[in-house]
């Protein structure tokens, strides 16, 4: 019986993916420059046979022995169907949809702070400056006793269950009940759910006289906008030279990242083209009316194993045009456009229509089998190791006009390559991050009273007492963790590094908690030392 109903549920979320399908496939996509891209999908008619679809759907509704949930049944069937498309077509139910949305709009409706659950107490780690929790009074440091009538102290609760308490409509108010210094406070705090905007800049500041530095978090839907006033406020610094950093950045908004390529290019120039067995090559040039606010100047762009997709772009156009120098690790290697498709109930269809290109026409798009679920990925099998890097890196070549030869296939190739850090890649390491141990250790020995100095003098002179680093290695084995001598050593600056920029980051906020790790970090002083030699060179 029950593999009778299982079969009968497949072959009903089958025919209903074929249906689907036809429908997914019938729609135009709106042009990727415009303000948001998405499109809805709108049913189109049945054709053929697909009537029968239709007529299995609700026979399988209105007569099937067992209780059936066509709704299940449907977004089973397009998620089957997305899955053997390629690694990055997806499909997102409404709370999934909107969620996507909100990070990359970088707006939601909430009171806008970070929290840590230490020993099953959320302590208040971060608040967005001029955000609901800032204006209500809240202060980093706070525990959560109660949210509205709701006890979140000394039990466990999922992170799902807190958002669901915090977050809610615009205009609605909650109070939640704080302990503050180890006292509880004998009133609740009111705030009022609110528009919250975060910026998809971490931070933007001047590394050094005459240096800036921005690190962009995704290309959301003011990317642009924040990138372009981060310049100007830079220049006026004394900013000649920039370090863009693009690391870790997934991506995001297509046309966000062809706006902020922009900035770099006097002129028009070709950023990227996009082409695909549906769609013709189509071109998209940087905004030559105006001119880039940083289209003079030297340019070092620092990316990584998980820089992808529009920071691709980026890095991409700049390569191509001699426009500045690439350095790290060869980025992720997703050259393919997704287009969102709306359905009417709020879900969503994220769907591969195009691949994109480089000015001298490089597809950076890493192998991957046409049932992707065996998706070959070298980028990640190679990751760290330089000669086979080099290797895989060599498709097709290209030659940019200065003479410098770049490749297809697998990513960008960087100009400048940095060691992958095999400390970072330890097992050990890797067991303190995904266990929260440095965060437990900084959050349970730094937030009992305020620091006894300035930002300035923090990030100028503060390090980590060996008296600290020590009871952080007696904590970790407390926790049941073997660690050697040897490993305890080897380990100590990355560890100290994490230490330090938490605990800048909880008394002084997020800028401190950037400029605290770039201070030993490699690629930062790999660009700070190549733009030091241009310089010199120049001399």
């Amino acid at each position: 019986m029950q593999k009778g109903t299982k079969r009968n549920i497949f072959v009903a979320a089958t025919y209903a993916a074929v249906l689907l399908l036809g429908i997914l496939l019938g729609q135009n996509y709106v042009d990727e420059q415009g303000n948001k891209p998405g499109n809805s999908l709108m049913p189109i008619g049945l054709s053929g046979n697909t009537w029968k679809v239709q007529q299995l759907l609700d026979l399988v509704a209105e007569a099937y022995v067992d209780s059936v949930d066509i709704d299940s049944v449907q977004n089973g069937a397009i998620n089957h169907i997305i899955s053997h498309l390629d690694p990055y077509s997806s499909y997102l139910v409404p709370n999934e949809s909107q969620r996507q949305t909100e990070i990359l709009e970088g707006t939601f409706e909430g009171i806008g702070m970070e929290y840590f659950n230490l020993n099953d107490t959320l302590m208040i780690v971060s608040l967005i400056n001029g955000g609901p929790a800032d204006k209500a009074g809240f202060r980093v440091g706070d525990r959560l006793l109660k949210i509205g009538n709701e006890p979140v102290a000394g039990i466990h609760i999922s992170r799902e269950s807190v958002e669901k308490l915090i977050r809610g409509r615009r205009g609605t108010a909650i109070s939640i009940h704080v302990k503050r210094d180890g006292e509880e406070m004998d009133l609740p705090i009111k705030v009022v759910r609110d528009q919250v905007t975060v910026s998809s800049l971490d931070v933007v500041y001047m590394i050094e006289p005459g240096v800036g530095y921005v690190k962009v978090r995704r290309f959301g839907i003011n990317t642009a906008d924040e990138f372009r006033q981060a310049i100007i406020e830079l220049k006026k610094q004394g900013a000649k030279k920039l370090i863009l950093d693009l690391r870790d950045n997934g991506g995001g908004y297509f046309h966000m990242a062809i706006k902020l390529a922009s900035e770099f290019f006097a002129d028009r120039r070709l950023i990227v083209y996009t082409q695909g067995a549906h769609e013709e090559r189509r071109e998209y040039f940087s905004d030559s009316l105006q001119g880039g606010n940083f289209a003079t100047g030297e340019l070092a762009i620092l990316i990584n194993e998980n820089t992808a997709s529009a920071s691709e772009i980026v890095a991409g156009a700049i390569q191509d045009w001699d426009r500045g120098t690439i350095i790290g690790r060869r980025s992720y290697g997703k050259g393919i456009v997704q287009e969102q498709f709306d359905f009417s109930d709020g879900s969503t269809v994220n769907l591969s229509i195009a691949r994109y290109f480089t000015p001298l026409g490089r597809s950076i798009q890493k192998k991957y089998m046409a049932n992707w679920s065996n998706m070959v990925d070298f980028n990640s099998m190679y990751r760290g190791l330089w000669a086979l890097d080099t290797l895989y890196a060599h498709g097709k070549a290209f030659e940019t006009k200065a003479g410098k030869q770049v490749y297809s296939g697998g990513g960008i190739l960087p100009d400048i390559h940095v060691a992958q850090d095999s400390n970072a890649l330890s097992l050990f390491y890797q067991d303190l991050i995904q266990y929260s141990f440095i965060e437990q250790f900084v959050y349970t020995r730094f937030t009992k009273q305020a620091p006894a100095y300035s930002i300035e003098n923090f990030l100028q002179g503060y390090h980590l007492p060996d008296n600290e680093y020590h009871a952080f290695i007696d904590f970790v084995r407390e926790e049941g963790f073997v660690i050697s001598d040897r490993k305890k050593n080897e380990l100590r600056d990355l560890i100290e590094t994490d230490i330090e920029a938490l605990v800048g980051r909880f008394y002084f906020g997020r800028e401190a908690y950037f400029k605290v790790r770039n201070r030993n970090d490699n690629f930062v002083q790999r660009a700070l030392e190549f733009l030091g030699e241009i310089v010199a060179s120049s001399q």
